[in-house]
């Protein structure tokens, strides 16, 4: 590869970052922003950021991509060497809803453009992760449901999503959120809202 090319190639992929990062900020700003805007903000014509997204919905779920693998990262660092179920889920949860709250607008919109059912799919080997601790939380008797572990994971998801939800209606400031959302999340496993609550303050400190 000649040196002219290895530039053309590093100027490429400076150009698409730039435009990722730069979308993530105008979508988030304005969930209806559009590709003219984003190239404005970027700073570069409309074709190249064709170039690089053949559309719109393309380049959102190249950012939906890039939240999943930033959340699942999250939370397998944050489990690392965690042996409590409880304490496990607490940090799992705190360390995602750091990036989720990032996010909490792009996936406001990408529910729209592609579709829950992408999301979901996009989010399997997290999910899959979190069945994992929530079956030995269950079988540990550290936590308490009527629910299956995937079920009970199904379950905590959609509260995550909710209370970004909450976040973006105004009802929750978003200051508070994560720790909120983390106690919600032991509560419904059958954690006491007492002990949740002192859980999520020590790990939190």
């Amino acid at each position: 590869m000649t040196a002219m090319t290895t530039g053309n190639t590093s100027r490429a992929d400076a150009n698409r970052r730039r435009i990722l990062d730069v979308a993530l900020t105008e979508l988030l700003r304005d969930p209806d922003a559009s590709m003219d805007q984003i190239a404005r903000a970027a700073g570069v014509v409309r074709r190249t950021v064709y170039g690089h997204f053949p559309s719109r919905e393309a380049l959102i779920s190249t950012l939906v991509d890039e939240a999943v693998e930033a959340l699942t990262d999250a939370d397998t660092r944050a489990r690392e060497a965690v042996t409590d179920p409880a304490e496990a889920v607490a940090r799992s949860v705190l360390a995602i809803w750091e990036i989720a709250d990032r996010y909490r607008l792009l996936v406001a919109l990408a529910q729209r453009t592609v579709t829950v059912q992408g999301i979901r799919e996009r989010l399997a080997p997290l999910r899959e992760a979190t069945i994992r601790l929530l079956r030995q939380g269950l079988d540990d008797g550290v936590f308490s449901s009527p629910l299956p572990a995937p079920a009970l994971a199904y379950v905590h998801e959609q509260m995550l999503f909710a209370v970004m939800e909450a976040v973006n209606d105004g009802l929750l400031a978003a200051q508070e959120a994560g720790r909120s959302a983390t106690v919600a999340v032991l509560t419904a496993a059958g954690v006491p809202a007492s002990t949740a609550t002192a859980l999520v303050a020590r790990v939190s400190e």
